[in-house]
């Protein structure tokens, strides 16, 4: 028993030991209601766990297997195959087993479709857990076909319970500077909170456990940054965002979860040259200047040093004055391009580089600084770009 990590030990065992979720379990919460009425009828819904890690998705799925006394089969998409899964799933059981899929993310697509003949049948009770947004990342034929519920990211005072759990199960002890301590750093995820927990009782000399020993055993706070997944996308666009509202605070706060995170720097630089001229534009001209120089430096040096680059250029294009003109104007021409395809260029404007192309009128009438609208017949006129 010794051997068994202790979040597994600490795994609660049904709903009254749950912590947190309270709008999924708590009295009037869809899961609590769910089983009350699945005692009588026999009928329990598929459904997809969509939240953070160590947010309770794995135990909340035995939980509801637990209650309803129903076969339960884990698996993890990570390290398994349909065909396994496939098995458990034409054993005929009494009442449908429920099949619980950890990670369902990391299924492709035909591995997820070979699921639906099951779930719509009846024939298992999916629950799919995944830290990504499933309408992105499962296909629509099995959203269809099961209810997503979304648990949230434990707070602060869920996680204190939790680790008092972990402190009365270990009789061990923490201050309450420490216990802050290990509850920021695990960022709601109950998982690291107790496994940094259980280290740090077997490193420390004393069953009042300092922060020195928390910090000794947590050694680096890993912070969620899925390079295929949500999250990704919703930091660079929180800096982006930031940036553009003048808000450097806020976009040098992104700017530094990106690189604590592991983020190629040569990405971010990328994007801040993209922002130089699509939202910075004219009114600073130099700002492309500026991003370019970020980049070439992030380029040249690398991390960690690059870091204080990316800060420099991240304030100075906060700070800079906004000008989208070029941008939009250059989106209105290109939504002319789409609509109208190769519109003849005027033969004033061509260049006549043959002696044919001369006498059939290339280049002829053609002035320099002409006041007159060079654009083809059909577009006389129009314009793109208003200052």
């Amino acid at each position: 028993m010794d051997n068994v990590p202790l979040p597994e030990r600490l795994r609660p065992k049904n709903l009254k030991e749950f912590i947190g979720q309270r709008h999924l379990v708590g009295e009037d919460g869809i899961i609590k209601i769910l089983i009350k009425n699945t005692k009588s009828s026999n009928f329990f819904p598929s459904l997809i766990f969509w939240g953070p890690p160590g947010s309770g998705k794995t135990t909340l799925a035995r939980i509801i297997a637990n209650e309803l006394k129903r076969p339960y089969h884990e698996f993890s998409a990570v390290s398994s195959s349909i065909k396994e899964i496939e098995k458990i799933m034409k054993e005929g059981e009494l009442f449908p087993p429920i099949v619980v899929i950890d990670e369902i993310h990391r299924f492709n697509k035909a591995q997820q479709a070979k699921l639906l003949p099951f779930v719509e049948r009846g024939n298992i009770t999916l629950i799919g857990a995944t830290t990504e947004n499933p309408s992105f990342e499962v296909i629509g034929p099995l959203l269809s076909r099961t209810r997503v519920l979304i648990l949230n990211q434990l707070s602060e005072r869920e996680m204190g319970e939790i680790i008092k759990r972990g402190e009365n199960h270990l009789r061990v002890k923490l201050n309450q500077k420490t216990k802050k301590f290990l509850i920021n750093s695990s960022n709601g995820d109950a998982r690291v909170a107790l496994t940094v927990l259980e280290i740090a009782s077997n490193i420390s000399k004393s069953k009042n456990i300092p922060l020195s020993d928390i910090e000794s055993a947590l050694q680096k706070r890993q912070l969620a940054f899925d390079k295929r997944g949500e999250e990704y996308y919703n930091i660079i666009s929180a800096f982006i965002k930031s940036m553009r509202a003048s808000d450097v605070n806020a976009a040098l706060y992104y700017l530094a979860r990106m690189i604590e995170s592991g983020q190629d720097p040569l990405y971010i630089a990328r994007r801040m040259v993209i922002f130089a001229s699509e939202d910075v534009g004219m009114a600073q001209p130099t700002a492309l200047v500026v991003a370019n120089e970020v980049f070439k430096a992030c380029e040249e040096i690398g991390y960690p040093e690059c870091a204080i680059n990316l800060a420099h250029g991240t304030v100075y294009l906060a700070l800079a004055k906004k000008d989208r003109d070029a941008y939009e104007a250059y989106m209105r021409a290109l939504e002319d391009v789409k609509k109208y395809g190769n519109l003849p260029v005027p033969l004033k404007i061509r260049n006549p580089v043959t002696k044919l192309m001369k006498e059939i009128g290339y280049g002829k009438g053609y002035e320099k600084y002409t006041k007159e609208s060079l654009l083809p017949e059909k577009l006389k006129g129009k314009k793109y770009y208003f200052k």
